[in-house]
């Protein structure tokens, strides 16, 4: 099973370049099954609508995770309980709509994929390991899935670092989102489950994490005439990982790093 994440699709620019290539990078790389995390893609940045969900479906993706920014596009809310292909921090406070998981049929196999939430500098929400060992119960790798691939979304390396650890040999992947800048530290663990702290972003890296560079400079100098943060438009590179997956263990033979377009090192 050949799986491809991307990193957070961010504003306009971040939509343009995975309508644009997702589907050529899907026939090229023979990818089986596409997740990608879906939190950034309106126009200013902030949450997804209606319309980026179905662009997004129509392009090639097969799951969209999100994260804090999940609620920013009120919406969202017409849609999450009922699209089963997007899905929200599973461990957010008790009570919200929508699914943290899902099991999806690709092949005459099936593979869960688990969106969580950091707990450091982050929104309040149930505790992270705590959470993640209940799921794990519940969803089991070649009992329940073929193969399970976990979003963590959150602020800090180690948080993402530690659960990676702690997910080692019972998943198929662990990859982190939120920070929008990719880490060189794509491998497989002991246990052999792939891992990358973050995966970047789809989006213009001219930029501040994604931002108008110029208007988050001002923003830093608290400089009175700074709009509100809003999206870089130029040229999107495309960030994120194809995940190889043996069919009979669930875990991963090989993890490469993706980067395409834009003005980052091109990798493919």
């Amino acid at each position: 099973m050949r799986i491809l994440i991307l990193g957070d699709i961010c504003g306009p620019a971040g939509m343009k370049i995975v309508q644009l290539k997702l589907n050529e990078l899907i026939k090229e790389k023979k990818i089986d099954f596409t997740i990608a995390n879906g939190e950034n893609a309106a126009e200013n940045g902030k949450g997804i609508t209606k319309n980026n969900f179905k662009d997004l479906i129509n392009s090639g993706v097969d799951v969209i995770t999100s994260g804090n920014h999940i609620w920013d596009q009120k919406e969202i809310l017409e849609i999450i309980d009922k699209e089963k292909k997007l899905i929200r921090p599973a461990n957010l406070l008790e009570g919200q709509p929508g699914n943290g998981f899902g099991v999806y049929k690709i092949k005459n196999k099936k593979i869960a994929v688990i969106n969580l939430i950091g707990n450091v500098f982050m929104k309040k929400s149930q505790d992270l390991f705590s959470f993640t060992e209940k799921i794990i119960k519940k969803i089991r790798l070649k009992r329940d899935a073929d193969f399970i691939a976990v979003d963590i979304h959150g602020e800090i390396t180690s948080e993402k670092m530690a659960l990676g650890h702690f997910l080692d040999g019972k998943v198929t992947t662990v990859v982190g989102t939120h920070t929008h800048v990719p880490t060189s530290d794509t491998k497989i663990l002991k246990n052999g489950t792939a891992y990358q702290t973050d995966l970047g972003m789809c989006g213009d890296y001219d930029s501040v994490i994604g931002m108008n560079k110029e208007n988050s400079i001002k923003k830093f100098k608290k400089d009175p005439t700074a709009d509100s943060h809003y999206p870089a438009n130029g040229d999107a590179s495309l960030s994120g990982v194809i995940v190889d997956a043996d069919d009979k263990t669930g875990l991963a033979n090989n993890i490469n790093q993706i980067i395409i377009g834009g003005n980052l090192k091109q990798k493919f």
